[in-house]
């Protein structure tokens, strides 16, 4: 695999400090990461991106979408209202893709090696989720929620 020495690095870096975490507290150690991989990755999209631009594009988005419903009975004006949005939107989605392809890597590689690390445990997360991984996407969408209120992040 292309990867083997970077999972090789990993498991001498990470094996020192996570492997008695993982099999002694495997749940609590996938919720402590999970957390810290979402901060970074929302510290690294707050660095990286323009939050005013993203502020307005997001506003100007939802006043959009409240003049296309007053629209309704207009197709024709509710049509152009929503080519408005979508400009808006893709505006948004191309300031926020800089960021997103400087941590997609680096996770997705981590995400790999996390697979590895948790091969054969089982969680029991909230009584009926056995998978590091759910957990782990769980844990990191409410984090990401929870974190991004915290520090304002648009």
């Amino acid at each position: 695999m292309v990867f083997d020495n970077f999972f090789s690095f990993f498991d001498n870096f990470f094996s020192s400090f996570l492997s008695a975490p993982i099999q002694s507290y495997p749940l609590l150690t996938i919720v402590v990461l999970s957390f810290v991989i979402t901060f970074i990755a929302t510290i690294i999209y707050k660095w990286f991106t323009d939050q005013n631009l993203m502020k307005s594009l997001k506003e100007d988005t939802k006043k959009l979408q409240e003049e296309a419903k007053q629209h309704k009975d207009n197709p024709a004006k509710m049509m152009e209202i929503q080519k408005q949005a979508m400009d808006k939107n893709m505006k948004y989605m191309m300031h926020s893709f800089k960021p997103t392809l400087i941590t997609i890597l680096p996770i997705g590689l981590l995400i790999t090696w996390l697979g590895k690390a948790y091969k054969g445990i089982d969680l029991n997360f909230l009584g009926f989720i056995d998978s590091w991984i759910w957990t782990y996407i769980i844990i990191s969408v409410i984090a990401s929620i929870l974190i991004r209120k915290i520090l304002k992040v648009h």
